[in-house]
């Protein structure tokens, strides 16, 4: 489970998203539930899973739920992070009726897609256990939504790729191009950015052999074949790090980490994950 500066960070992060959740979804306000409910009236909700998977997401529900009326009590009846089965409680809100239901469909709307993408992460991190490989994430997440995201894959028991293009050199194929060959693109990186970790991208084993050259941290395996793959781990010997990327999908993935690379990055978990169902109903 995130340690809870991560979680603080999170939360701060959806705020504005929140903001413009309210913006588009309540507007001036719910019509139907200013006209229907008393506004004296007080609710208890309780926010169910309809399926298996990872919780992720409850500290934003939580603070959907306080923006929209600060009277509106949440209570998380599991840890982001926790599985859940059909039928299990998730939390309980408690409060003013009209505010609760308001907040109700952004609250879930966050909860079940953070959720789709902790499960998601979890079935890929499963499927290649004992293998000695580990899952990251890529820059595949939805404008704004980065650090939640990528909060939802370390829940599900991945690890994070780079956060943006300013934390780490990732020289790929047009980085390569523009600069003529690998080293040269290399030597301009570090030049500019002495102190940032460099990973290069690479098709062939002969831009392998370049690569193996620079002492770099990371190499990516772009694209290749399983027997290529293989062949890359040969020939690197333990030197560098070799991270497999492009087309990972779930039924792959245990071929590919048992190539013997060291990462496996999978675009899919934040651009792909299905929504974990969860509804919630009020008495």
């Amino acid at each position: 489970m995130a340690g809870s500066g991560s979680v603080s960070l999170v939360v701060e992060a959806a705020r504005p998203l929140i903001e413009l959740a309210i913006a588009e979804d309540i507007g001036p306000g719910d019509a139907t539930s200013e006209a229907v409910l008393p506004a004296d009236l007080t609710l208890r909700g309780r926010i169910f899973s309809k399926g298996t998977g990872v919780v992720a997401g409850l500290p934003v529900a939580a603070a959907v739920f306080s923006r929209v009326n600060p009277a509106l009590q949440f209570t998380a009846c599991v840890r982001d992070g926790d599985g859940v089965c059909s039928g299990d409680l998730v939390a309980e809100v408690a409060g003013p009726g009209r505010g609760m239901l308001a907040a109700e469909r952004i609250a879930l709307n966050f909860l079940q897609r953070l959720s789709g993408i902790a499960t998601l992460t979890r079935t890929f991190v499963d499927a290649i256990v004992g293998t000695g490989a580990t899952i990251l994430d890529t820059r595949k997440t939805h404008p704004g939504y980065r650090v939640l995201e990528k909060y939802a894959v370390r829940l599900g028991g991945a690890e994070n790729h780079r956060m943006g293009l300013y934390d780490m050199v990732l020289i790929k194929d047009n980085h390569i191009e523009a600069a003529g060959f690998i080293t040269a693109a290399v030597e301009r990186a570090r030049a500019v950015h002495p102190h940032l970790p460099v990973e290069v991208e690479v098709k062939d084993l002969d831009e392998l052999r370049e690569a193996l050259s620079l002492e770099l941290d990371r190499i990516m395996l772009d694209n290749m074949d399983l027997e290529g793959m293989r062949a890359a781990v040969r020939l690197t010997g333990g030197r560098v790090p070799l991270e497999a990327s492009g087309g990972i999908s779930l039924e792959r993935v245990s071929a590919v980490a048992a190539t013997g690379v060291d990462y496996i990055s999978v675009g899919a978990l934040t651009h792909s994950a299905p929504v974990l169902d969860l509804s919630m109903l009020v008495s």
